[in-house]
């Protein structure tokens, strides 16, 4: 692995805050991402099953979890299972782990041959009576690919079609929508890389170079600090180009006069950070730029300071900060007064001009599981990412950063990434 990992205390920590949310005789299964096919023999990149690795700490193919806290063979509880290699697979594939690897990293004890799965499955079932299994639920999802787990399931309920199967994927998301210590140290790795990609960019950008080249320039930087990659697919929008949200293209040059939204994060052993910064291509604002970014980094830094305990997400996302956001609109007089009195309550004007929420939540996935309508608590990690989208104006603008609840005062876990317009300025007059 590029990354360096010796948490076993957080792993087996983990399993057992889920052992305690399972009621008694309870058995939950939990299967690795298939490796997928991307043309002849070739395949995609193997990315884990984030619920699977955040029980065990493995970040192998073909690799599956048995929990069973009240099993009556000691034996049983807690069951991992790896894909058996041989000589031709260390030839072409290079090493998988061993057993005692697997044991050191994950800290369960019983790690077992995948081949055996099938046998240890059927034993258990006869003493289970709940049996919980993991689909891949978001309320985001559209999915039509008949991924691994959902073909278990439907197999597992074909030959054992008695038994009371639940879903796990509640009890995931409650779990890893609070984050450990150990959790937000990766978090911070994965932050500081991000970092450093932003301080390389700033000093690399000027008129004429192509979106891609910056998108080069960010890829660079995450490899050679032992990032697996981008957290997601990064957004390169220069002029015009960022009224688009998802804008993935990145093929077009930057012009003289324009700015340029990039919107990307590091991966460090899975998990994500998620930083937006809007810059001028020349390095400087023109008037009417430096208004506009004023005003979304006003939102950002109040709507940060309601990302506390007691709030609830979904009011934030639609209500709290909407109204923050009118009152700018209000003063760059792209709403009127008489627009705003008479507005219809389900589709506020403000979203003419910012259509999308400000927070989600992040860790090891970038839009990360957790419910939409919670109150936060402590130990929660959200974006926030205000913006103003102008497409008559050609302008785009929208600044992110990431947001850790606590006690008291939320924690920004990207308060040293250069943020406010006039160091963004000074630092790209550097180039």
């Amino acid at each position: 692995m590029r990354y360096t990992l010796n948490h076993a205390d957080l792993f087996s920590a983990n399993r057992r805050r889920l052992a305690d949310l399972l009621p008694p005789n309870s058995l939950a299964i939990l299967l690795s991402n298939d490796v997928y096919p991307r043309s002849a023999d070739g395949h995609y990149p193997f990315r884990q099953d984030a619920d699977l690795f955040y029980l065990t700490g493995i970040d192998q193919e073909d690799t599956f979890l048995l929990l069973y806290p009240d099993c009556p063979r000691e034996d049983l509880r807690e069951v991992l299972f790896l894909r058996r290699t041989n000589e031709t697979i260390a030839i072409w594939e290079g090493p998988k782990l061993t057993q005692p690897e697997a044991r050191e990293r994950s800290g369960i004890q019983a790690i077992k041959w995948n081949d055996e799965f099938e046998g240890i499955v059927n034993i258990v079932m006869c003493y289970a009576e709940n049996v919980f299994l993991n689909l891949n639920e978001h309320d985001r999802l559209v999915n039509q690919v008949p991924y691994r787990s959902l073909r278990f399931a439907r197999e597992l309920k074909e030959r054992f079609p008695l038994h009371q199967y639940r879903r796990l994927a509640p009890l995931m998301h409650q779990l890893r929508s609070i984050k450990a210590p150990a959790e937000l140290e990766l978090i911070g790795k994965a932050i500081a890389i991000t970092e450093k990609a932003f301080r390389r960019v700033l000093s690399f950008i000027r008129p004429g170079v192509m979106e891609y080249e910056i998108e080069a320039e960010i890829t660079h930087e995450f490899l050679r600090n032992a990032a697996t990659g981008h957290a997601y697919q990064p957004i390169i929008a220069s002029g015009k180009n960022a009224c688009v949200l998802h804008y993935i293209n990145n093929d077009q040059q930057c012009r003289d006069g324009d700015l340029v939204l990039m919107d990307f994060g590091a991966e460090y052993a899975n998990y994500a950070a998620d930083l937006t910064r809007t810059v001028p291509v020349n390095g400087r604002f023109t008037p009417r730029q430096r208004q506009v970014y004023d005003a979304v980094l006003r939102v950002m830094h109040q709507a940060k300071k309601l990302l506390r305990p007691g709030t609830n997400l979904h009011e934030f996302n639609t209500k709290l900060v909407g109204e923050i956001m009118q009152e700018e609109l209000l003063r760059l007089g792209l709403l009127q007064a008489d627009e705003v009195k008479n507005q219809n309550p389900e589709n506020p004007v403000y979203k003419k001009y910012f259509m999308h929420g400000t927070s989600h939540y992040l860790g090891l996935d970038v839009h990360d599981v957790g419910y939409r309508f919670a109150t936060l608590k402590p130990g929660m990690v959200f974006t926030c990412e205000p913006g103003i989208y102008i497409p008559e104006e050609g302008l785009g603008i929208r600044l992110e950063n990431n947001i850790l609840v606590t006690d008291g005062e939320p924690v920004d876990l990207m308060a040293g990434i250069p943020l406010e317009a006039d160091e963004i300025e000074e630092l790209m007059a550097r180039r």
